[in-house]
């Protein structure tokens, strides 16, 4: 007997970090938006918590499907909204309460092989979170070696960049690389048999290849700023992260608009003090507990951070401070 393909709705999709998120923005209340709804895990959690209203956005119809079939348990308390949390401000159409933002690739997406987004599990090589646009197998056979190369080391982190590029490159002379398995089997034989305990050799490789198809890091420095500009003075901002790339921006982001930056080093030019658009609260990330890692493995890498809102006018991130890689997404850099 043939097994039938997995059923997302059947997979358990637990919320990483939802216990802080709760208890640090206690009493939850107002209107939220969840900018990266997903299987709608931190959103139910809200509204159970006590917010009058969740605005629910997600760019994957996939998400918006499957919530369709439990929103009414909700009523006109849950607003589903497909588009990316890039535009939440405008997607929101009022100001905010609070907004939590739960990055990079869900697990009901990875666990989907004809995603593409997973080297375990063969399927198109593809990766795109809207469904639309050039996909994981277009950049692949497309992009110049120096720019794969480039995605390779500064969105995965990989020091095999260049001679997995040059393989990627070697390969696609011969055939399309159309297949997860295909390319994950290419990066492989460019590093060494993995150790108990290690990752899989294409996991770097993956994360890159998905960040620069979906343009992760432009859309996450433009979903911060809209959030910005969304919350009411005490509004909540709680951003998960599961990589220092994108750890890094938010802190650096937060820094800035907590007026935090300072100078440089000691010899650079002092800069006139700016208001503090939000207030860190915890000042420094939240890490998972040993409770929760027992519960949930893929939350290992997880950070959160928590900021308030105050009513300091918004204004646009000093991108340069940022920490964002030059060549790091499919469309141009804000």
């Amino acid at each position: 007997m043939t097994a039938s393909a997995p059923d997302p709705s059947d997979a358990p999709h637990i919320p990483v970090l939802l216990g802080p998120i709760l208890s640090q923005c206690a009493p939850i209340a107002g209107t939220w938006l969840d900018g990266t709804f997903g299987a709608g895990g931190y959103g139910r959690a809200l509204l159970d918590a006590g917010a009058e209203t969740l605005i629910g956005v997600d760019q994957d119809p996939l998400a918006l499907d499957m919530a369709a079939e439990w929103a009414a348990e909700y009523g006109p308390r849950l607003r589903l909204v497909a588009g990316n949390f890039e535009q939440l401000d405008t997607l929101a159409g009022a100001p905010l309460d609070g907004v939590v933002l739960d990055l990079g690739v869900s697990s009901m997406q990875l666990d989907l092989a004809e995603r593409g987004f997973s080297f375990l599990r063969d399927g198109p090589l593809d990766m795109r979170m809207s469904q639309e646009g050039p996909s994981a197998a277009d950049l692949v056979a497309e992009a110049e070696e120096g720019v794969l190369a480039d995605i390779l080391f500064h969105l995965g982190e990989e020091r095999a960049a260049r001679r997995i590029a040059k393989a990627i490159v070697a390969a696609r002379q011969v055939a399309p690389i159309t297949r997860t398995s295909e390319l994950a089997e290419i990066v492989s034989g460019c590093l060494p048999r993995p150790k108990p305990g290690q990752s899989h050799p294409a996991t770097r490789s993956f994360q890159a290849l998905r960040i620069a198809v979906n343009d992760e890091l432009g859309a996450l420095v433009r979903g911060l700023e809209a959030a910005e500009r969304a919350l009411r003075p005490e509004g909540w901002l709680a951003v998960v992260t599961f990589h220092s790339i994108e750890d890094r921006i938010v802190k650096r982001f937060l820094t800035q608009a907590s007026g935090g930056g300072g100078r440089a080093n000691r010899y650079a030019p002092e800069t006139a003090e700016i208001a503090p658009r939000f207030r860190l609260s915890p000042r420094k990330a939240i890490a998972p507990d040993a409770t929760e890692l027992a519960a949930n493995p893929r939350a290992r890498s997880a950070r959160l951070r928590l900021a308030r809102r105050t009513e300091v006018e918004a204004r646009p991130a000093d991108y340069t401070g940022l920490g964002l890689p030059r060549f790091y997404s499919l469309t141009e850099t804000p």
